[in-house]
Order: structure tokens, then sequence, then C-alpha cells
């Protein structure tokens, strides 16, 4: 091949540069086209001088030898993608048989070295077809033990084949010698104890581990207690696997609790294998109090995390505590998305039973509401919601018919669910009780869609709205600007979080956008008294222990229970509403059902209409 193309070069049909790559390219018969992909060459034609070649995307593509020449990159025969080409059939039993050499012949395609996903790319899904994640840590248990593979921590790293054999303890020892900081440290440790049945000489493995940790968990415990926990209980186990024993001075959990570090903090960066173990430590460092800081900690953690402490109060006997603190956050609405999530998670657990009522989807709805203004916003309780089909059927099924048709508006009203999926969720409450399709599709659906306000509660509101166009959102379009000034906008933190404000911003523009577009003001003036009705004063008395309480039912946005103010769409203002006086209501409240008997009806004194915006003074900044 060399003499003939050597021919051509004295013809003057190739240049002598072109000779080299020519034949490199002949004799492995594979190449590479930066456009066209990987092809098999077919043909050599060195009279007509082209080249025949099979790319992935095109057979028998003709090529001129010195355009093939400058634009090919041959492609040993051995190399992974040649052999794919060529045969795939062995390639697929190797995978089955022999996790090792398939492994090996990837790496030596990529001269020694390739991380996993390079790894992944070149036999996914070709050679290995089904269940990559299986295969894959198979091979790399496989690789570990075996003494040629350098598999390092990070999945970012390449792995490594060497020739000569190293065995996996020499090679942990000197990559925790080299590690720098404790994190890396507690990286390389915890895969010499998950290697713990590999080890060679697991005493010597453990007393070198032991001493290096220790050294580092000293000037961790304060700084960062949450990687000095990690590592204490790291340490605890090498020391069970080389045999042995405490040593005086060592640092303990107790230790590192008493330098002030929160269980809250020390949770959401540990890992989640570890979390148990702290809770423990926790527990220990503070025999009275522990309870009480985990039963704080719910109400803010992820439903992960709610899980892990639920589970740890249960253990502990204090489920009793668990419960009652749960009945609270959700009566009050006050129940973060995450905590309502587990709880959902948990509904088949009989002894949340009595919890898992309409009232919990009341408060599943206000909290995500309240996430749609989070800067960090979740969807993963609403999605969750969307998703279970069954979910808000059983939660809804214990309550009354008045209190389903409350729910039924309340989520007709929400902004929470676009119209798609509000559809999707209407649709299960009707499927499973068919009455309250009239409020879903007749006359009092469109009724329904406008709020009755106070002037006063409508006014809050277009000031907030005013604030946020004129001062809030613009002030934010001035720090995003400056953010940008400050370039490389991958890493400008200030930038980011501008741009997510804005978001949050514009997201509560729309929401006030809606709600005053459908708010109604009024000033109780002119109400009927023979009922109850927007705008009166309502005297009644508890039947069971005939205590007298007053309600003022007013508008959709006024709520000061403490001083009896409650809105019309209420639970209590829908139970009171259109109801003379001497009759009973009932209605249920926190999982309670309460019955109260009308005894007066008055009018509230009217609420003054605010003063038209024009002739108002203006307000001082």
């Amino acid at each position: 091949m060399r003499e003939e193309l050597e021919k051509l070069v004295g013809v003057g049909m190739l240049e002598t540069q072109h000779v080299n790559a020519l034949v490199m390219l002949a004799s492995s018969g594979y190449c590479y086209h930066r456009s066209w992909g990987y092809g098999k060459i077919t043909t050599v034609d060195t009279v007509a001088g082209r080249l025949l070649i099979d790319f992935q995307s095109k057979t028998g593509h003709g090529m001129d030898l010195v355009f093939a020449a400058q634009s090919l990159k041959a492609i040993p025969k051995d190399h992974i993608i040649a052999r794919k080409m060529s045969d795939l059939g062995s390639l697929k039993q190797m995978a089955a048989m022999h996790h090792l050499d398939l492994v090996k012949l990837v790496l030596q395609s990529f001269g020694g070295r390739a991380t996993a996903d390079q790894i992944q790319q070149a036999l996914s899904p070709d050679v290995i077809a089904d269940d990559w994640k299986k295969w894959w840590d198979a091979a790399k248990r496989e690789m570990k033990k075996d003494g040629h593979f350098q598999v390092p921590v990070k999945k970012t790293e390449p792995i490594v084949y060497n020739e000569q054999e190293v065995s996996q303890q020499h090679r942990l020892l000197k990559e925790l010698r080299a590690a720098k900081g404790l994190k890396a440290r507690v990286a390389v440790a915890t895969e010499l104890d998950r290697s713990a049945g590999d080890l060679t000489d697991k005493k010597a493995a453990a007393i070198e581990t032991v001493a290096m940790l220790n050294a580092d968990i000293a000037s961790h415990q304060r700084t960062m207690p949450a990687l000095a926990l990690e590592a204490i209980f790291l340490r605890d186990d090498l020391r069970q696997v080389g045999g042995l024993e405490p040593q005086p001075g060592e640092v303990q959990p107790l230790d590192v609790w008493t330098q002030g570090a929160k269980l809250g903090e020390v949770l959401e960066t540990l890992p989640g294998a570890k979390h148990r173990k702290a809770l423990v430590s926790y527990r220990d460092a503070n025999p009275n109090l522990w309870a009480d800081g985990v039963l704080a900690l719910l109400n803010g953690s992820t439903a992960k995390i709610c899980g892990e402490l639920a589970g740890m109060l249960i253990a502990e006997g204090k489920f009793d505590k668990l419960k009652e603190t749960l009945s609270r956050l959700i009566g009050q609405h006050a129940a973060h998305s995450e905590l309502l999530l587990w709880l959902a998670r948990e509904r088949e657990n009989d002894s949340f039973a009595d919890i898992l009522g309409p009232e919990l989807f009341r408060a599943m709805l206000t909290a995500i509401e309240r996430d749609q203004f989070n800067e960090k916003k979740s969807n993963k309780l609403r999605d969750f919601i969307l998703s279970d089909k069954n979910l808000m059927v059983e939660l809804i099924s214990s309550a009354e018919l008045e209190v389903i048709k409350d729910l039924t508006r309340a989520l007709q009203l929400s902004a929470a669910f676009d119209d798609m999926d509000k559809r999707s969720l209407l649709a299960r409450i009707v499927k499973e009780y068919p009455v309250v399709q009239s409020l879903i599709t007749g006359d009092q659906t469109k009724q329904d869609n406008s709020l009755i306000v106070s002037w006063e509660s409508l006014e809050r509101r277009k000031v907030e709205y005013e604030d946020l166009v004129k001062k809030k959102i613009p002030g934010n379009s001035k720090e995003i600007a400056v953010a940008r000034s400050y370039g490389d906008l991958r890493e400008n933190h200030e930038y980011k979080a501008a741009k997510e404000m804005q978001k949050v911003l514009m997201r509560r523009k729309s929401e006030l956008e809606v709600q005053l577009n459908r708010a109604r003001g009024t000033d109780f003036a002119n109400v009927r008294t023979d009922v109850v009705s927007i705008g009166t004063k309502v005297t009644v008395h508890d039947v069971n222990n005939q205590k007298a309480v007053i309600f003022k039912v007013c508008g959709a946005w006024d709520s000061d229970p403490d001083n009896g103010i409650i809105a019309y769409l209420s639970p209590i203002g829908q139970a009171l509403l259109n109801h003379p006086v001497g009759d009973e209501v009932e209605f249920e409240l926190q999982g309670t059902k309460h019955k109260f008997r009308i005894d007066a009806i008055e009018a509230l004194p009217p609420a003054a209409k605010p003063m038209d915006p024009a002739a108002a003074p203006t307000p001082v900044a």
C-alpha cells in the first residue's frame, strides 16, 4: 500500500505528508469524521484516488484520498468503536461473562483511563442494552477487588488501568495519605470501611486510618460539626473492623454537641445513612431536651428527614407528643409542604388515621400556595397530589357534604394549580361526590369566582400591588443590571439571586392581578339580619358547654380569630351563612366537630370606603 501511495506522490496526485495518514487508515480499516461519526473503510482505490467508507449515517460514501488524509482519523482495529462495528456479538458475550475484560478494552481504547460517563457512552445501549446501573455496579465491585484498576472516589475522576497489580488496601491507604482535608479523608475512609472484607491486614489499615481521622476531627468539631460527627461514626466503625480499643482523649459525639452544633444543620449536611446515629448521639447529649428539639425541627425539614425524626420519636415512646404537634400544625395551617408530603406518604400508617382528614388537605392547599412565594420554590407536594390519584379522595372521605363542597370551592379558587391540573383534581371529587358537579359547571361557579372583600383589605392588596409594580420590580431590575455587570454569569451568585427574586416578584404580581380582578369591595351596609350574612355580628353559644361566642362574618381576606373576625369562606363562616336565629349549625375544625346555636344577628357598623387615590395625599416614602 505504501509503495502505491508513493507512486501517486511521484506523479503529483498526493503530497508526502499524506502518505502516513493514508497507510494508517488503510491498515486499521476504521476511521472517525467529526461530522459523520465513525465509519468502516471498505475500499482503498489508488487508481481512482478514492476511499469508500460505510459511515453510521451513510454507506458507500466516496472520499478523495487527499481529503480523507486531511479530515479522517484512523481508529485501531482493537478500539471499542471498531469492535462494535466489526464484532458486536462477541462484545455482548464479554459483557455477560467477563466484566473486567470489557472495561479494560474500553480503558485501553481511551489511552488507559476514562470516566464512568465515557465508559457508559461507549457501551450503552449498543453492548449493554438493559439495566446499565446494575451491570456497572457489579463491574465496579470486581474492579475494586482486582489489583489492576484504580477506581476513584469521585465519579468525575477517571478510572485507570495499571499493568502492575496493586492491592486494594495499598491503593486506598495511598489515597488516604494523599487526601487533603477531613472531607476527602472521610470519602476514602468510607471506601475502606465498605471494602473491609477484602483488606489484607484489617488491623494495620484501621490503626492508620483511625489515627488520621482523630487528628482532623479535633480541628473540625466546632467549625464543621456534621463532618466531624460523620468522621467520628466512621472512626468507630473502622475500630471495630480492626479490633481496636478506644484511645483516651478522642473526640466523642458529646464533645461536638456541647460545642453548639445545631441538629437541623447537622442533619441537612450529614449523609442519610448517618442520620439515626446522629439523632441517638443528640439524645444522649441532651437527655431532658432532645424530644423538644426534634419536634421543633419537624416543621422545616425535608420529607426524608421528617421521617427520620418521627421514627426516632416513636421509637423513644414520644408518639403522643408527635401526634399533638402534627395536629396543631395542621389545624393552624402552619405545616410546611415537606412535612405534609411525608405525612401523605405515611397515610397507610393507621396510627395517624385521625389526623388524615379533610383539614389535612386544606392545610396542603395552604402550604402549596405559600410555596409559590418562597424564594426556593418547591412543587413536590403539588406534584405528589397530582400523581397520587387516591390521596385527595381518601383525605376527604370522612368529611360531611358541606365540608366537601367547601373544599371544592377552595380548590377552585386556589392559584396553586393550572387549569388543566385543577380540572383533573375536581374530576376526582365529582367522581366520588357527583352532587358537587353544580359547583363546578353551574351558575354557582360563576358566582363563586367573585370575592366579596372589605374596603380595608382591598386597599391593602392595592397598596401591595402598587409597591410591587412601582418599587420592588424596578428595584429588582436595577439589581439584575448591576449584578450582570460583574461578569461570568455562571459563577455570579448576586445575579442568580436577583433573577430568582425576579421570578418571585413576577409570580406575586400575577397572583395579585388575578385576586384584584375578582375582588368586589363592600362596606357591609344594608346587610340582611334575618339570617347570617356577610357583614353581620353573630352571637352563638356552644351547645355542649353553653359558652357564648361572638363571630363577625367579614370579607374573604378578613381574618382575626382572636377578635372574632372570620372570613365568610372559612369553615365557620360557611357553616353560619344563611341561617336564622334559633338554628343549630355544625362544622368540623381541626378534626373536632362543633355545634352552635345562633342567639342573635346584628349588622356590623358600615366600613368607610377609602378615599379616591387621586384625591388622597401622596404617601411619604
